[in-house]
Parts: structure tokens; sequence; C-alpha cells
């Protein structure tokens, strides 16, 4: 067995693989960039070595560094994680040469599964279905418009060497043939450094379901049954689940026989995937399901596997890759129960999904079902990798069970004040659709508009935020406990700013904020709903600062002051914004708590301030 592993990864797949080797009693060295070296993948690991500045290219992707500090700390093995260089041959074969244990499948695997065109016809020999297509080396536009006719419209074109749904487009008619391909090729030469392409008929109410296998340097290849991944947004994976919603016994069968001769055609070692689309217009049917390709490498969605299986997957790599054979044999795998996984990504989905980044100042995932994550509160979403948060996982004995649980997950999730997908996961999970297993690769586009939650305020979230700051005030500023109810006698009114509107509330309702949680603090309060976070500005405190004493405007953060639109003694009504702080990367106004007099004025444009600086004093009209 491996004693010490290098992984040359990041984020929450280098803290899974640093969890199964910790099991194991396998040490563990964990690499990272600039940007991660305070991560919590190199907080984890009995060992970190810097690799590199924070661009992927010049840290992460830089072979021989990784292989240098495995040499340097002694690691016997490296595992590749995903993404990054765990599908690239080229290092493969050099953690090999470097005298290393790849954890991985062989060279020469990754080398006939890695173009498109090549694999298909490998499949094809192999008796693996494969979708109709062209996959010639004439690549010429005229052949390929031949082709692409003789196929029928609507068709598929895919760039050879493509992946993470760059290099495709679906063309409709004829007539936008030749303008689809130079599109395509174009993205294909930036992406990839190569533009040839293949076609495909493109699949009516496509379902993406894919194949878990596994070999070993024994000849041995089982297969750990599949999963479906049709909900996606611009070909990327948002849930996953195993197994496939209507798949019969016979289907079954069938498909996985096939994913396992595609895994013996070129000798495979390890986990990997084989990946089918399949024509779902009439159900799951063996003869309308088709070979895409083949992913060499552990898949992100590989824990729904683990979960109805009962197996490590990691666990199987080290083990295979130590020589071992596989623990199990096909007859001794069965599936039990359903399993669903979430991507919670940082980004906008009010914004276009544009990624968020920034310090997780609150960070609360619960407690319920599997969380696989590579940060904690406090830790930074970079802008120089993959926004994905954590991984939301659960069991249940049944596929409406799990939606249940997996669905009420995510509207519990709490974080501020980077924004996430936790309220788009939500309502795909809820979905009369989703929950009736009627879906394809198109259902996120279809329904785009009605999945994503608006983020306006609703009256009962202006009300919590009230709530909570009364509360909190009369605590002397204690945090809020989750799913505390107001019992406090009395009316008392707060004035609170949520995105330039301004409302006076009166708070102490007994029990209005029990659907929902959040916290206080000098400057706001920000309210969790629904997996969505609402921050309003403390109006009758300064809108963003604290009050030493009345009229006492204080920085809520550490911050640079980049506006600031009064004078002392210049009078001023209540709302009107005295300045502006930025801080991470957000715009924070304070305003005037109530008609007055600026008495003192301590900021100028362009400072830096700490938090809890009085940065503005205002004394109130007589």
């Amino acid at each position: 067995m491996i004693s010490k592993l290098l992984i040359a990864n990041r984020g929450e797949i280098a803290c899974r693989i640093i969890r199964t080797a910790r099991e194991m009693g396998v040490a563990t060295v964990a690499v990272y960039s600039d940007a991660d070296a305070k991560a919590l993948h190199v907080r984890s690991a009995d060992e970190a070595v810097h690799i590199g500045p924070s661009p992927a290219a010049e840290s992460y992707l830089v072979g021989e560094k990784i292989i240098a500090a495995a040499k340097k700390t002694g690691a016997e093995a490296i595992h590749p994680g995903y993404g990054f260089l765990s599908e690239n041959a080229g290092f493969a074969q050099a953690v090999i040469d470097a005298g290393l244990i790849w954890v991985g499948p062989p060279p020469a695997a990754i080398d006939a599964m890695g173009l498109k065109d090549a694999a298909k016809k490998l499949m094809r020999e192999a008796g693996v279905p494969v979708t109709p297509g062209y996959e010639g080396e004439d690549q010429s536009v005229e052949r390929l418009k031949k082709e692409a006719d003789a196929i029928g419209y609507p068709v598929l074109i895919k760039a050879v060497a493509g992946g993470g749904g760059k290099g495709m487009r679906k063309v409709d008619a004829a007539a936008d043939f030749v303008a689809s391909l130079e599109s395509c090729r174009r993205e294909a030469k930036a992406s990839f450094s190569n533009d040839e392409v293949l076609l495909e008929k493109w699949i009516t109410s496509p379902r993406h379901i894919e194949v878990q296998v596994f070999g070993d340097s024994h000849g041995n290849v089982v297969h750990l049954f599949e999963r479906d991944c049709s909900l996606q947004r611009r070909h990327q994976k948002v849930i996953e689940e195993a197994p496939a919603p209507g798949m019969d016994e016979a289907t079954r069968e069938e498909i996985c026989a096939a994913a396992v001769r595609a895994a013996k055609a070129v000798d495979y070692e390890g986990a990997g995937t084989i990946e089918f689309i399949a024509d779902a217009s009439e159900g799951l049917r063996a003869d309308r399901i088709f070979f895409m390709e083949m992913n060499t490498r552990l898949q992100v969605e590989h824990p729904v596997t683990e979960e109805i299986t009962g197996v490590d997957l990691v666990e199987w790599q080290l083990r295979v890759a130590s020589g071992e054979p596989i623990p199990l044999k096909q007859e001794e795998l069965f599936i039990d129960g359903h399993s669903i996984e979430a991507r919670l990504y940082a980004e906008d989905p009010n914004g276009g999904f544009l990624p968020s980044t920034g310090r997780l100042e609150h960070f609360n995932l619960g407690l319920e079902g599997r969380i696989e994550t590579g940060v904690e509160e406090g830790d930074m979403i970079s802008p120089f990798y993959d926004p994905m948060v954590a991984k939301l996982v659960i069991w249940g004995e049944t596929r409406a069970e799990a939606i249940d649980q997996l669905a009420g997950i995510a509207e519990s999730v709490e974080i501020w004040p980077v924004k996430t997908n936790a309220a788009f996961i939500a309502n795909c999970l809820r979905d009369e659709e989703f929950e009736e297993a009627n879906l394809d690769t198109g259902f996120i586009a279809a329904k785009l508009e009605t999945l994503v939650s608006s983020d306006e305020a609703d009256d009962d979230i202006w009300q919590s935020a009230a709530d909570f700051i009364v509360l909190a005030d009369t605590e002397e500023h204690e945090a809020l406990p989750i799913g505390l109810r107001l019992n406090a006698p009395g009316v008392i009114s707060t004035t609170l700013t949520h995105k330039g509107e301004i409302r006076k509330v009166s708070a102490a309702r007994s029990g209005a904020q029990a659907f929902a949680t959040g916290f206080v603090d000098p400057a706001r309060a920000v309210v969790f709903a629904d997996g969505q976070s609402f921050a309003f500005e403390r109006q009758s405190r300064g809108s963003g600062a604290a009050a030493a004493g009345d009229g006492a405007i204080l920085a809520p953060m550490p911050g640079k002051v980049i506006a600031l639109d009064v004078a002392e003694g210049d009078a001023v009504t209540a709302g009107q914004r005295l300045m502006v702080l930025e801080a991470m990367k957000m715009e924070h106004a304070l305003t005037a708590p109530f008609d007055g007099t600026v008495a003192e004025l301590a900021a100028s444009e362009g400072a830096q301030v700490q938090v809890e600086a009085v940065l503005c004093v205002v004394e109130p009209s007589d």
C-alpha cells in the first residue's frame, strides 16, 4: 500500500482525497498556489508545498513543479483528482518516468479516449453503441457539409478535443451549417489548439446517462451502475443522481455491459466514467442510448455512486494503484436506495450566473446530508479557479425522499456576502416535472426564468430583519440564536435600507421570523431564507455604520472611503448619503440617521479606515 500521497489538486476534491487517505493511514502532501496559501486543503494535509503564483497555468498546471514537490517530500504517488492535469497523458507518463505511482489509468488509455473521433471508432469496434455521425479525416468544409446533410438536421458539431461544453454547436438548418462550423472551429482552436471536429445526430429529448467503471492491473473490470446527469446549464452539470430514474433492469444490464466492454477495450485501470447520450423521447431504451466519451478520472459526481453502493471509490483508487485487485466482484455490487448531488456554486443567478468572489464572512451549510467542501467560514472564494463552493449530497430510501431532503438542505444554506445558486438548486429540485423525472438536458434552459428566484425582499423578510435587530439590541448585541422567537412586549420601530429602498418597520412581532434565520452586526441585519441572503443596512444607526452614541457614524468593517458627499457644517436629512465605503469589492453607503448637521468629519476621500472607526458625527436638529 502507498504510504505517502501527493494530491495534485485543490479545493473540495483535495479535501475528499485527504479524508480517505487519512482513514487508510496514508500520509498526505498538498500543493498550493499563492491564492491558496491558507486554504482548507493545505490546512488539512500532513504537509504542503508551494508551487507558484495564483493563476493555474503557473501552478496547478505545471507538472514539473508537482513532480518536484513529490520528490522533495518523499511522496510515493500522485493523485490528480479531477480537472487540471487529471486527463493529461503526458503528465501521467512523466509521473511514471519519475519513478512515482500514478493514481489513474495508464497513459495509453487516456490517449485512446482523449480524442472523441478516435474514441468513437474504437468503441464501435468494441461493440459499444455510438451516435450516428461522422468522424472522418477529411475536414474540408465541403465534406463536412455533405455528411451533415446526409445525417439530417438538427446536427451537432463537436470539437474532437473538446470538453466542458466548449467547441460545440447545434445546427438546425443546412443554411446555418458553414457559419456554425467556422465559429466552432475558432473556439476549438483557441481552447484546445485543435480545430478538428466531428458530427453527430442531434438527439431529441436527450438524457445524459453515465456508467461508473473500475479496472485493475489484473484484468478485472466492473461497473458500479449508472448516474443521471441531465440537469445541466450550458453543458455544465448542476444536479446528478444515481440510479437514473426510469431505468429498467434490462436496459441497465445492457448499457452497463457496454461500459465494461468500453473499459476493457483500452485495458483500463482505476476509476473511469463512460458517458452516454440517451434519446428519451420514448423512455430509456437500450437501442437509443449511445456512447459519447470516456472521462479517464474520478468524476465530480462520484459521491452519488458511493452512496448507493457503499463503496469508497478513492480507497479503491489507492488500492488498485498499489497493485491490489478490485476489492469486490461484479456480483457483490448492488444498488441501495437513491442519491442526489447538487453543485453549490459561488455565482449570482440574478446577475446572469456570473461568479461571485470574496471572503465567506458567514458560512453555514448545516449538519444534514454529506457535504463535500474545500472552504470554511473566513476563507476566500478566489477568482482564479472554478467557483464551486461545495457539493451537497443526500441518500434516501426513495428518489422522492432524497429530493425532499436535498431541497431542504439547499433552502437552509447560509452564505454571506458571496452569492450562491442555493435557491436555484432548490427550485430545480422542487419543480414538479423534475420530481416526476420528466427531464432532459434542456430542462434548465427551458425553465430558467421560473427557476431563478427573485432577489427582492418580501414583507416577511423585511419584518424578520427588523425583529432580528431589535432582539439583538435588547440582548446587548449578542448573536441571534437560530429559530429563536420573539416574545418581547411592545412595538419598536427601526429604519432599514435594502437595495436603495428605505422602510421604517415595526419590530417585536412574536414569531415573525420563524421561517428565516440570520445574524446582526453593528452595520446590518442579514436574513437567510429559501437559500438566499438579504442584507439590510441599519438606517436608524447610520445605515451601514454602527453608532458610538447618538449620531456617530462608525465604519462597519475595514475599507476605503471612495466617495465623500458632505463637509463639516452641512445640513443633512434622514437617509441622505454621507459617504461610500468600499470593502470586499462591495460598496456600502453610509447615511444620516436623522435630520441634523454634520458636526464632525473624520474621514477623507481615498482614506483607509478600520472597523468601528468614527467617520462622522451628525447632531440632530432641535
